[in-house]
């Protein structure tokens, strides 16, 4: 990548995606999840993954998916993390509509019991934007669910962050001056309020490559990746402090490595979370491909959301 190195510091994050089950299938999904996915976590590989993060020092652990929640054993993952790391910091990448889906009464209520950050994905606040992203009813689910969590605390006493992604073939905006226009528009049409806007760049793989392909788009937007490339990121990339942790428990440099089977591995086959030395990651280098030109473009991308 422009003759830079990537090598991982000091782990700042653990991100375990408890499986592709959801309730939606996003256009740009990176994860090509669905309602028909059968990857889950199960309990045991919940517990080891516990069992490594407990003795740890990593301040974060990062729930993603599909949509974290239905995994079974979700509630159990939170709960076992709290009662081992009192003071670790959990965050849940949240799709919003799933707080109000049959069987998950309560859930709401027991992220806001255990204070757990919510990540939320809303791509626009236009209900022709979001529908069209994400599905048809998903924008008014998105704005009933976030009018429970204002009133459980969250947007204020308890953190609630949104996610834009473009929705077509060109880099987010400014982060600070979409944040703006979010707040001002959900505010003033809805009443909702929420803590920062995180934007993400679509990463050219899994279902967004497709939707790239079927509109003759794919290497006009690598290509705008690659022009746009800006080297200030890459000190400031996820996948320098973040472990990415698979359903079946193999570890990767990032959620999209993830995606496309880039193993860490230890000479025989994929590494395991448990089979890895905490200590051994630091200095590690970092797999890369030509999607890595999606967090470095313009202002960077990231989990967190622009880099710069």
């Amino acid at each position: 990548m422009h003759s830079l190195f990537l090598r991982h510091v000091k782990t700042e994050v653990l991100q375990v995606n408890v499986g592709k089950l959801c309730n939606l299938t996003c256009v740009h999904c990176h994860v090509n999840a669905g309602p028909k996915r059968k990857e889950i976590m199960t309990r045991e590989t919940v517990d080891r993954v516990i069992d490594w993060f407990a003795r740890t020092e990593i301040p974060t652990i990062d729930l993603t998916g599909g949509a974290p929640e239905m995994n079974p054993d979700f509630r159990h993952f939170i709960e076992q993390v709290k009662a081992r790391r009192p003071s670790c910091h959990v965050i849940d990448r949240c799709n919003l509509t799933i707080l109000l889906e049959p069987g998950y009464e309560g859930l709401a209520q027991f992220l806001a019991r255990h204070r757990i950050e919510i990540i939320a994905s809303m791509p626009c606040y236009t209900v022709e934007n979001v529908n069209a992203q994400r599905g048809e009813g998903v924008f008014d689910a998105s704005i009933k669910a976030m009018r429970v969590l204002n009133s459980l605390g969250y947007g204020s006493d308890l953190s609630l962050h949104l996610v834009y992604n473009p929705v077509g073939a060109f880099l987010p905006g400014p982060q600070a001056e979409l944040e703006a226009d979010y707040k001002r528009e959900l505010k003033k049409n809805f009443g909702i309020v929420f803590n920062n806007l995180y934007t993400i760049t679509n990463l050219p793989i899994a279902r967004f490559a497709s939707y790239l392909r079927r509109n003759n788009k794919l290497e006009e937007y690598m290509q705008l990746l690659v022009d746009s490339f800006n080297p200030t990121t890459v000190s400031e990339l996820m996948c320098r402090n973040t472990i990415s942790v698979s359903w079946t428990g193999e570890v990767f440099d990032c959620d999209f490595n993830q995606m496309l089977k880039m193993n860490w591995e230890n000479g025989t086959g994929p590494l395991h979370l448990w089979d890895l030395d905490p200590a051994a990651v630091e200095n590690r280098e970092i797999l890369t491909g030509n999607h890595c030109f999606g967090c470095t473009a313009g202002a960077g991308s990231s989990c967190g959301g622009a880099l710069l």
